[in-house]
């Protein structure tokens, strides 16, 4: 099995501004030593790095890209906004939207980013590779067509599923969204289509604050095909687990896409800034395994991953490797050296209890 790895160095050049984690400086705010916001190129780098002094990087087949075009990046965002992108990325860099700060050149290292996720989804999807994983940076599933959101500056992943299409490589793609945080600009682009399967599992009400509720189904032709799973803070790894089997497998097995496309964040694991989530690099591991059989059975293993949040400079480097372990079937490990204690950490008897018969009534209300 062939496994493309999709990474550029200029990605982890972007800069987040004049930012304390998610509050920009000013007033009360004071700065921080490391400075910036949370999404950082460290925990990227260091993933990389891990898989370098392990081995795992040869195992994999290195790739790098160009920058999406214009013309593909106009399939999913306004003219408008691409210039204004522009000409702001051109002068000095700043901000367009919420908590999506960027410096000078921004704008070519974002369309590089999604540059990634596209060529890495064209790749599987003509039998170059088995699978890929991407490590876009910066991330896109909060961006909407016409703003940035949540350090997200293009839509990476909308913007490759359009560029597909366009060359007719694939007719129904299934987006899974295990980020943290709710897939909001996947939701929005997607919203009132039936060719994109949109299922977005995040911690309830994390980020943003008024989006991602179960209740949110798709409108048009697109109902039905816009799947939210809110957990409750402190989740753990079975409550992931028995959500992909309860009902992120059925779904994608009903809808039978052409290709799988998943955005892997890492923000839901043990000591994540910005959650209050319980998963661990295991967790990451058998979602992989269990989207992996998935896309076996339904699409002869078109599968890619591209990389979202995950903001612990130390734990994104083993759940990412954890994951790239998985995709590739390699032997090679890094031992999660927190394993033991966030074990430790999970959810009791009475309490897993809970959040699986919640998990079933959400399964229920999805007619699932």
């Amino acid at each position: 099995m062939t496994t493309g790895f999709y990474w550029d160095e200029r990605t982890f050049w972007h800069g987040g501004g004049n930012y304390a984690f998610t509050q920009p400086l000013g007033g009360l705010i004071q700065p921080l030593a490391a400075g910036g916001i949370p999404e950082s190129p460290e925990t990227k780098r260091r993933l990389k790095n891990l898989m370098d002094v392990t081995g795992l990087t040869q195992e994999l087949e290195l790739r790098t890209a160009p920058e999406t075009s214009k013309e593909d990046l106009l399939r999913v965002h306004p003219e408008s906004y691409l210039d204004d992108f522009k000409a702001l990325s051109d002068a000095h860099g700043g901000e367009m939207g919420p908590n999506a700060p960027f410096a000078k050149g921004g704008y070519e290292i974002a369309a590089l980013s999604a540059g990634l996720c596209a060529s890495a989804v064209e790749a599987v999807l003509v039998g170059e590779i088995d699978n890929a994983y991407s490590l876009s940076r910066p991330p896109g599933h909060h961006c909407l067509p016409d703003q940035p959101n949540g350090f997200c500056l293009m839509a990476n992943i909308a913007i490759a599923i359009e560029a597909a299409k366009a060359k007719g490589l694939a007719g129904r793609v299934a987006v899974l969204d295990w980020d943290v945080h709710h897939g909001n600009g996947t939701e929005a682009i997607f919203y009132d289509r039936d060719d994109v399967l949109s299922i977005s599992i995040h911690q309830e009400h994390n980020y943003p604050l008024d989006t991602g509720d179960i209740e949110d189904r798709g409108q048009g032709d697109g109902v039905g095909y816009n799947l939210n799973v809110p957990l409750p803070a402190g989740a753990g790894h079975s409550a992931y687990l028995h959500a992909m089997d309860r009902i992120v497998v059925p779904a994608i097995e009903a809808y039978n896409p052409d290709i799988i496309i998943v955005a892997c964040g890492y923000d839901a694991a043990v000591i994540d800034p910005l959650s209050t989530m319980l998963a661990t690099a295991d967790t990451f591991r058998q979602l992989t395994l269990k989207i992996m059989e998935v896309a076996d059975k339904v699409c002869d293993g078109k599968l890619v991953l591209n990389h979202e949040g995950g903001y612990s400079e130390v734990y994104v480097p083993f759940c990412g490797h954890a994951t790239l372990e998985a995709l590739s079937g390699s032997s090679i490990t890094a031992p999660d050296p927190f394993q033991r204690a966030f074990a430790c950490r999970q959810p009791g008897e009475r309490l897993e209890a809970f959040l699986i018969s919640e998990i079933n009534r959400m399964a229920d209300i999805l007619e699932l």
